[in-house]
């Protein structure tokens, strides 16, 4: 089993999904509570955008924007004095991007499924958008965005092309378990590679069962089931 890689794609999986809840709590509330104009239709096609992009184009486009010879890719060596390509942060950043719609469409939908009367109530009673938002409209949103902590962690952990195109296969720095899996099979250790892989079986099989889970027992007061 291998550990080593084991650790760095559960660390990589944690630090994408805090980032994605972060982009998107806010992202999908201005997504389910504007009115739809084209250019919000534009935003949902670009979020979504990684779910019908093959990964290896995803992470060739995403390779050279990062490269040295890009604006961001040499501004980003500027101040940093390291390359994006084949490090953790490249890997980093190539995972939030790739991940995106795993964690806005949940949080989306949660805030579209809350009756709009209680945040009506809300802004009646004085309160401003802002509080609405954070003390009404996201408690009741939790399942959601519970639902999209754990579908981020899972995709990440399970990202193969986008991550081996961005990061390459470095031991300790960038090599992640799928990557793990793809080297013993290489290697013909076949045995190595059925340890790996059923226990990220086991893993997606608990992390979809527990998702269905919350979506069924945990629906709050004024969000439709």
């Amino acid at each position: 089993m291998d550990w080593q890689a084991i650790w760095l794609s559960a660390r990589l999986a944690a630090l994408t999904t805090a980032i994605l809840l972060v982009i998107a709590v806010p992202l999908g509330a201005w997504l389910a509570f504007r009115p739809r104009r084209w250019w919000r239709s534009c935003v949902e096609a670009v979020v979504a955008l990684p779910l019908v992009l093959p990964p290896s184009v995803l992470g060739f486009y995403l390779l050279v924007a990062m490269g040295p010879r890009s604006p961001f890719g040499r501004a980003w060596e500027g101040v940093t004095g390291h390359r994006l390509p084949f490090s953790f942060t490249g890997l980093l950043i190539a995972s939030v991007l790739f991940s995106l719609p795993f964690a806005v469409q949940p949080v989306t939908a949660a805030f579209r499924a809350i009756d709009p009367r209680l945040l009506e109530a809300s802004r009646t009673l004085g309160e401003s958008g802002a509080r609405t938002l954070t003390r009404v409209a996201v408690p009741l949103a939790v399942p959601g965005i519970v639902a999209a902590a754990v579908l981020s962690f899972a995709h990440t952990v399970g990202e193969f092309g986008v991550v081996l195109m961005i990061g390459g296969n470095l031991p300790g720095v960038t090599r992640t378990v799928s990557i793990s899996v793809y080297d013993s099979v290489q290697a013909l250790d076949h045995a190595a590679a059925h340890r790996t892989s059923a226990v990220l079986l086991v893993f997606s099989f608990v992390v979809l069962a527990a998702t269905y889970t919350l979506q069924r027992r945990f629906v709050p007061i004024g969000v439709a089931p």
